[in-house]
């Protein structure tokens, strides 16, 4: 492992004034507020977790390669218009204080606060994969005949989506599985990075990270919304009980394998430009 460099980097900082500024901004302006705020206090957020990373190993998504980081941004954006559409069916989330804005002014703020997903899941998984006991975790069970034999998770996941748009009032879970069972097995016959493939050879470390990862950022997105406004509430048919700010506590299990298919989605889109660096960019469990 090469030497780290401790001092804290100048993007750490600004993410610091960054989140500062905008949560007390966003928690006490009145009226509408959130759909300027909520970008800047999360790109707070992904810088100040960017820079805990680059302390711990030396390298971080940002320093790894800038061009690439923004790219995470403009493949977020899309990413979670998917499940804005596929919550088209299901209904289980609406948001408060949409009808002040036109349908263009909708979708632009829309799109510039999604942009932000994708950049702070990832980076909270490479600061989750710099703890000493996910880096220790040993190679374990095998998933076999994968990715030979991807196309068993591939009509599977056909097969929940298909369910979860014919009865999403029973299958609206199958939100957070059905798009990682199509993509990864494309991903793993395309030659990206596929998270089934590495869970074949007995490797969970990067499954693991983004599953906490991604429920760590869960947490930040429920509490920051909870005084936000606009804001979005839940609407989840037979668990939406004990809520843990607005959503279920059961609810927080979607966030993980959401991950999944936020990793299943980047790479099917990053593998279209360079297989050699969408191989080699997202680093979660890699260490210097």
């Amino acid at each position: 492992m090469e030497k780290t460099n401790k001092k804290w980097p100048f993007h750490g900082w600004l993410g610091l004034i960054l989140i500062a500024v905008f949560w007390i901004l966003n928690w006490s302006l009145p009226g509408n507020r959130t759909h300027v705020l909520f970008f800047p206090l999360w790109l707070g957020y992904g810088l100040t977790v960017d820079a805990l990373v680059k302390v711990r190993k030396g390298t971080s998504l940002l320093t790894r390669s800038p061009v690439a980081y923004i790219g995470l941004f403009f493949v977020s954006a899309p990413a979670w218009w998917l499940f804005e559409l596929l919550n088209r069916r299901s209904q289980n989330w609406i948001y408060l204080g949409i009808d002040n804005f036109t349908g263009f002014e909708y979708f632009l703020f829309a799109t510039l606060n999604f942009s932000t997903v994708i950049p702070a899941v990832f980076g909270t998984a490479e600061l989750v994969g710099t703890i000493p006991f996910i880096r220790k975790i040993k190679k374990g069970l095998k998933i076999l005949s994968y990715p030979k034999n991807p196309a068993f998770f591939f009509i599977t996941g056909w097969v929940m989506l298909c369910l979860l748009l014919l009865r999403p009032r029973y299958f609206f879970p199958f939100m957070w599985l059905s798009v990682f069972f199509i993509l990864d097995p494309i991903n793993a016959r395309l030659g990206n990075r596929s998270l089934l493939a590495e869970a074949e050879k007995g490797e969970w470390r990067t499954l693991l990270s983004l599953s906490l990862g991604c429920l760590i950022c869960g947490f930040f997105w429920e509490m920051w919304n909870f005084l936000s406004f606009p804001k979005w509430i839940y609407r989840v048919p037979f668990v939406g009980f004990r809520h843990v700010f607005e959503m279920p506590v059961l609810g927080y299990l979607g966030y993980i394998p959401f991950s999944w298919e936020l990793f299943a989605l980047y790479h099917l889109v990053a593998g279209f430009f360079s297989k050699k660096t969408e191989a080699a960019y997202i680093q979660i469990t890699s260490m210097n």
